[in-house]
């Protein structure tokens, strides 16, 4: 529970938000009442987030108890392959104002993969649903092209038992790949949780440690990339069997990857015969009534987390994915649109007044605070990872300092800034700006800096290496191709995602390919496209091409990671040295390692002077510039710098060294 209210380190840690005392009182007071009444004398959230262990099918001795929760049916019932999709035989019988129940004799009775629909029954009309707690959907196209979802019993004879234990290590700096499992293959089709396993390898070798999965929760429309969630306790059908999934995060933690979820709890699909919409027939069941229900964005309803059931659905979906399937936490999705009641809708954060206004969500905040609770209460070690561009503060301090509860925020104001600056002559790049965005954090609130995710690859925009070499690079990229453009890109793609990294304060992440420059844009098969898979795929085989530059942006993005991870550099926060905007020079330090970038695009620095803080010598360790990341090898490895003394400046030492124009170097102290 958080402190009293005036010892709350939210406030000594930011003094600024002591003018907000009421508000954040307020948050936490809301969070605290809604706790109590959730949990109605029980002691902890895991013993109230259960709706999955009651509602569906669940097994005894003898049978199978099927539960629904339709508050508003006049009747339920269950029909499928087992009884010839009769749909009166099995009558579910009301045993609450919430629920319905029927007792299936028979283990055997409703065999393993036979479909399965309920039908609620409204005024006489039939509506044909998907159940909303199944854990298996699967689609059918007929002759017509029309096509039917329906729920998949799940009653296999041996359940897949996990073989790796795995748990995230205290310490642990996360160094994230971003992946979609459909996208991972080379081919013109969907790839599978078992082709999956095979990249595993890849990225353990590029030493990322985590893999963040996207679209795991079914979703009717593969186009949507996962963010219309149909059905919340299946995993998607489009990549395989459920069991493959779990076969994939075991072979994860085989690695010593931890697995997180890209969890969706932001809003839902607004189709009715598959998804939750319009249920029981209400449009309340689960979201708000009227106008505050729908995103005009997104086009999809949004959740009333002000329900005692709406939050023991969501937080019964996140226990559920943590003990079936062995996530070691979630990133969660929206948290800006679900904070504020105008979704941040064409809307900016220009002062402290736009976080605690009647604008805010504070149901939203709530759920949002106890779905950390309830994660951290089943196992500390699970991570939780806020998509929030706002900058709300608290968003990532522990629950009893004041906060919500996330352990890390995404920076996306760093690839904002890549992006815009992409659209820009790099000779006007400005570095200050480009240090502010890269640093720039609330204090004792972790977060995890990308230079492009999912976001900046979708069709409509473009990979930063496509927006770099354009379509220079379907002409230049073998090794014996000279190209003034080809080099300026890879040049600019290594300084882009080496100073991102080494300056991210506590973690890093990466979207599958981007490490060795993939090309084009992302673009789901659709009717717009005449559903084509040409831009929805991986092109390994690039990379792998020793023929191509490719593998130069892969072993740097390998080097530069382990070569953080090497050194512990996330345990440390980056100082400013240095900034020439003129030049185009930004020099810091970090872990006693002296980091020099050079984003001029033709000035090369001959006896460049850097303030130093100590008398020693010096040596590169790390270089941009070498050979084998497709450099000049203008940067010696060999070389001793020797700092020198003087006088009048806030540093006793100076040392001189070589720069090349678009390079960045780290030097070591040797004594």
């Amino acid at each position: 529970m958080p402190k009293k209210d005036d010892n709350l380190l939210i406030f000594n840690i930011d003094p600024n938000l002591r003018k907000y005392k009421n508000d954040i009182i307020l948050r936490i007071e809301k969070y605290k009442n809604k706790k109590k009444k959730l949990l109605n004398g029980k002691r902890k959230l895991s013993k109230i987030a259960n709706f999955h262990k009651y509602f569906g099918f669940q097994k005894s001795k003898t049978g199978w108890f099927y539960r629904e929760w339709a508050p508003a049916a006049d009747e339920v019932y269950l029909t499928g392959d087992f009884n010839n999709w009769n749909p009166t035989s099995h009558p579910l019988k009301r045993i609450n104002e919430d629920t319905w129940e029927i007792f299936v004799k028979g283990i055997r009775s409703i065999p393993h993969n036979s479909r399965i629909k309920i039908i609620i029954v409204k005024n006489g009309k039939l509506n044909y649903k998907v159940p909303m707690f199944i854990t298996k959907v699967n689609q059918e196209k007929y002759e017509d092209n029309h096509i039917d979802f329906y729920g998949i019993m799940n009653n296999p004879s041996r359940k897949y038992k996990f073989k790796n234990e795995f748990i995230i290590p205290r310490k642990f700096k996360p160094f994230i790949y971003e992946v979609h499992i459909g996208i991972a293959q080379e081919k013109n089709g969907i790839g599978s949780y078992k082709e999956f396993i095979d990249i595993l390898p890849r990225i353990k070798n590029l030493g990322y440690n985590t893999i963040q999965i996207m679209a795991v929760a079914s979703h009717s429309y593969y186009g949507s990339f996962g963010y219309h969630v149909t059905n919340f306790f299946a995993a998607s059908h489009w990549f395989g069997d459920i069991e493959d999934l779990k076969l994939l995060i075991d072979e994860a933690h085989k690695l010593e990857i931890a697995v997180l979820m890209d969890i969706v709890h932001s809003h839902a699909s607004k189709n009715i015969n598959e998804g939750i919409n319009y249920y029981d027939t209400t449009e309340y069941q689960l979201f708000y009534s009227g106008k505050r229900g729908e995103h005009s964005l997104w086009d999809s309803r949004i959740f009333d987390y002000s329900k005692i059931n709406v939050l023991k659905f969501l937080l019964s979906n996140l226990k559920y994915y943590l003990e079936e399937y062995n996530f070691d936490g979630f990133r969660f999705d929206g948290v800006t649109s679900m904070m504020y009641l105008d979704h941040c809708i064409g809307r900016n954060f220009n002062s402290y007044d736009d976080y605690f206004s009647l604008n805010t969500d504070l149901d939203a905040t709530t759920y949002l605070t106890l779905a950390n609770e309830l994660i951290k209460e089943m196992n500390s070690s699970y991570i939780t990872i806020a998509e929030d561009v706002s900058g709300m503060p608290g968003l990532c301090l522990p629950i009893k300092d004041g906060g919500l509860g996330f352990d890390y925020r995404f920076n996306m104001g760093v690839s904002n800034f890549w992006k815009q600056s992409l659209y820009q002559d790099d000779h006007n790049w400005n570095m200050f700006k480009m240090w502010h965005e890269l640093t720039s954090s609330r204090p004792e609130e972790k977060s995890i800096s990308y230079a492009e995710s999912h976001d900046e690859s979708i069709v409509g925009n473009k990979t930063i290496m496509f927006k770099l070499a354009d379509a220079e690079i379907y002409k230049n990229m073998n090794l014996h191709n000279q190209s003034f453009l080809i080099h300026r890109a890879i040049s600019l793609h290594k300084l882009i995602t080496s100073i991102t990294l080494n300056t991210a304060s506590d973690g890093y992440l990466n979207f599958i390919g981007n490490e060795f420059g993939h090309p084009e844009w992302l673009d789901f098969p659709s009717e717009r496209n005449n559903w084509s898979y040409k831009y929805a795929k991986r092109q390994w085989h690039l990379v792998d091409d020793k023929n191509l530059k490719y593998q130069w942006l892969n072993e740097f993005n390998k080097e530069s990671i382990n070569f953080s991870k090497t050194h512990n550099l996330l345990s440390y926060r980056p100082r400013l040295i240095m900034i020439e905007n003129e030049f185009k020079l930004v020099i810091f330090k970090r872990n006693n390692l002296y980091f020099i970038y050079n984003f001029h695009p033709t000035r090369s620095y001959e006896g460049l002077t850097i303030p130093i803080e100590e008398k020693s010598r010096f040596k590169v360790i790390f270089s941009s510039d070498d050979i084998k990341f497709g450099g000049m090898n203008r940067i010696s490895k060999e070389y001793i710098y020797e700092s020198f003394e003087i006088f009048g400046s806030d540093f006793d030492y100076q040392l001189k060294i070589y720069s090349p124009s678009r390079t960045m170097m780290i030097l070591k102290k040797l004594d």
